[in-house]
């Protein structure tokens, strides 16, 4: 029980940092993506958020950090490693960045293979 009551206050704090999204208030977005993440370490969604955001703001040494722990826990998400190509690109980082693509790129052909 314990477990649901963490993960349903998880949940509240990730729509919560969802709607201040698209409210226009990044900033406590953040606030709100950070509880979520403290009630639930592993909530892939909020540290997909969470990345996106401090991107957004320009603090993409952040945002790598939060990508690169999302990678880490899902070595299969697709998004994770474009998210993480598109925040090296904007750091100038290109050899980290094309490969963080290619890896994106063939976890694709791998998810297609699959499917047919």
């Amino acid at each position: 029980m314990a477990d649901d009551n963490f993960h349903r206050k998880a949940e509240d704090h990730y729509y919560a940092a969802l709607d201040l999204v698209a409210e226009g208030h990044p900033e406590r977005a953040l606030a709100e993506y950070e509880k979520c993440l403290a009630a639930d370490p592993a909530f892939t969604e909020a540290m997909h958020g969470m990345a996106r955001v401090l991107g957004d703001l320009n603090r993409l040494d952040e945002a790598i950090v939060v990508a690169k722990r999302l990678a880490e826990l899902d070595p299969e998400d697709i998004l994770a490693h474009t998210s993480l190509s598109v925040l090296y690109q904007q750091k100038g980082m290109i050899p980290e960045a094309e490969a963080e693509g290619n890896k994106a790129r063939v976890l694709g052909w791998k998810q297609q293979l699959k499917k047919s």
